[in-house]
């Protein structure tokens, strides 16, 4: 007899393995060479002056996939925290209602806005929610999304997505819906990703013409700096060029905000959008 749950296990047995040969990959090449690069090695305590950050995973990643980054921030006075969302698998819409709690509870923890940074899809749902709650959001840091299609990812990739909405059609808890692909959860996550970034939430967008499975235009948000590295998708946060990259802009945003710490302190009281909103185009280019 055929269980859904048989089904899942099996995906993920497959996924695991896909893993494994990414793992083995970084651990033999990737990490070893971020540890020994100074964008790794060389710290600051002080930089981040206590700044938030919250960490959003890939799909089929858990918190643990940004272990690296988080130490890296830590290192700098950051105060990292995973976004808590499991393997990225569930509904879109549901998703990004964790991540804004997610987002209120580290605001209020820090005391002040707090920087998004997610990984392929994470990314996009980082922005979903960056667009939703500006007032709590600092910066948005987005590796590998493709916010400009989120289904024109690998084929591959878009085939487990489907997969895995046929499995929660079955009862599998949990899971993206067929909804969350064609129908009113698509819709409106698509409308909000084409919408621009508040004024006040600046962005960057990290591609790689290597990337294997997120093609690398798909990246290129017209609302954000955008910042080329040479590593594939999977890798991309070991690459010590992206530390190197993203370590002044980081600083910037987190030494601007630690100006206005007192009125800082005030966020998460309100849901009123702060500051001026870029009309619709105004970030194109």
């Amino acid at each position: 007899m055929w269980r859904p749950q048989q089904a899942v296990v099996r995906m993920a047995a497959q996924l695991s393995e896909t893993a494994r040969e990414h793992v083995v990959l970084t651990m033999l090449v990737m990490i070893p060479q971020l540890l020994r690069h100074p964008a790794w090695r060389r710290t600051d305590p002080n930089q981040g002056a206590g700044q938030g950050v919250l960490l959003v995973p890939g799909f089929g990643c858990g918190d643990h996939t940004l272990e690296l980054t988080s130490r890296w921030l830590r290192a700098r006075g950051y105060r990292p925290s995973g976004a808590r969302i499991g393997l990225n698998l569930g509904c879109t819409s549901e998703l990004v209602d964790r991540i804004e709690r997610r987002l209120e509870e580290h605001a209020e923890r820090t005391g002040r806005r707090v920087i998004l940074f997610g990984q392929s899809r994470g990314g996009w749902l980082a922005r979903l929610a960056a667009r939703r709650r500006p007032d709590l959001a600092r910066g948005l840091v987005m590796l590998a999304s493709p916010v400009l299609d989120p289904l024109g990812a690998h084929p591959r990739a878009v085939r487990v997505a489907e997969k895995l909405a046929r499995l929660s059609t079955l009862g599998v808890p949990g899971l993206l819906t067929d909804d969350c692909l064609s129908g009113k959860c698509f819709r409106t996550s698509s409308q909000a990703l084409s919408a621009p970034l508040p004024a006040q939430v600046p962005a960057v967008s990290v591609y790689s013409r290597s990337d294997a499975i997120v093609p690398w235009h798909l990246c290129l948000d017209p609302c954000a700096e955008r910042v080329e590295v040479s590593s594939g998708h999977t890798g991309m946060g070991l690459d010590p060029d992206l530390y190197t990259q993203l370590e002044p802009r980081l600083a910037e945003w987190a030494a601007e905000d630690a100006a206005t710490l007192p009125e800082a302190r005030s966020l998460g009281r309100s849901r009123t959008t702060r500051g001026p909103v870029r009309p619709v185009g105004s970030c194109a280019g």
